[in-house]
């Protein structure tokens, strides 16, 4: 079928059924040009459908990234938490500030866990050296800060997953941040309650040792030879630049606590506004 057929389908399904079915054909043909129709489809009020679209949208990846980034604006609150979950699956830089807000301050803890698992699966080796320092930063402190104080267990469990990946990729540049995430990690072991999580820590520990051991410093989320280049253009860094500097600008104007992501909350709506 050609492309205007699938979304043709998905225009006359008339049942949820057919609807499920045509969004994942559609999906499934992996074209560009199916983002507006597979984004439209986040808001219609069938799960499968959307799970099907936000999956066909991770499969394009960064050609759907604008376009998601955009429906973040509307009201639309379930259509913006499955906007979110196929953002944090795409890992693209440009989503990096929604994704430190979300983790820390949204009310939905799914839509948490996703960001969450977005800023662990987070494209580093895309990033310019001199951008790469403050995100992963930032990165930190908002999974540590999730680890520690988010009261789902889930949404802790995808903290820890996140805080491996990222201290596997810091090794060699940031030892210092790569210990503060294994005394965290540690002080888990004692002081988590879930079963569940407190055995992702311990994996997550064993992880990060043994890369250590034989110095192979990569991550075995996201191994960034399978990863083609970054096709951000230098407006793309240099507004994600900017939104991060707005970031630490307002923190230091507030005085707000160094260490406490929840500042993303107000910040990135702040920093929303300026742009």
């Amino acid at each position: 079928m050609s492309l205007s057929q699938l979304i043709q389908a998905v225009e006359e399904a008339d049942s949820s059924r057919r609807l499920l079915e045509a969004v994942q054909n559609l999906a499934n043909a992996r074209l560009e040009g199916a983002i507006p129709t597979l984004i439209e489809a986040l808001s219609y009020n069938n799960p499968g459908a959307a799970v099907a679209a936000v999956d066909g949208l991770i499969s394009l990846g960064d050609p759907a990234v604008p376009a998601l980034l955009e429906l973040l604006d509307m009201h639309n609150y379930t259509a913006r938490s499955w906007a979110i979950r196929a953002l944090a699956g795409i890992g693209d830089p440009r989503g990096l500030v929604t994704l430190l807000g979300v983790a820390t301050a949204d009310f939905a803890f799914s839509v948490r866990r996703a960001a969450v698992k977005g800023l662990g699966l987070m494209k580093w080796h895309w990033f310019p050296e001199e951008l790469r320092e403050i995100a992963q930063e930032e990165a930190l402190e908002a999974l540590l800060f999730v680890a520690k104080q988010d009261d789902e267990w889930v949404v802790r469990y995808a903290a820890v997953v996140g805080l491996q990946a990222l201290a596997i990729t810091i090794a060699d540049k940031y030892p210092q941040w790569r210990s503060q995430i294994q005394s965290q990690l540690e002080q888990m072991t004692d002081s988590e309650e879930t079963v569940a999580v407190r055995a992702r820590v311990w994996l997550a520990l064993q992880n990060i040792r043994q890369n250590i051991q034989v110095n192979t410093h990569v991550s075995t989320e996201v191994p960034p030879t399978q990863e083609k280049q970054s096709p951000l253009t230098p407006d793309d860094w240099q507004d994600i630049l900017k939104q991060l500097y707005e970031i630490k600008r307002l923190e230091r104007a507030a005085n707000l606590e160094e260490g406490d992501p929840r500042r993303f909350q107000k910040l990135a709506a702040m920093v929303g506004q300026t742009n």
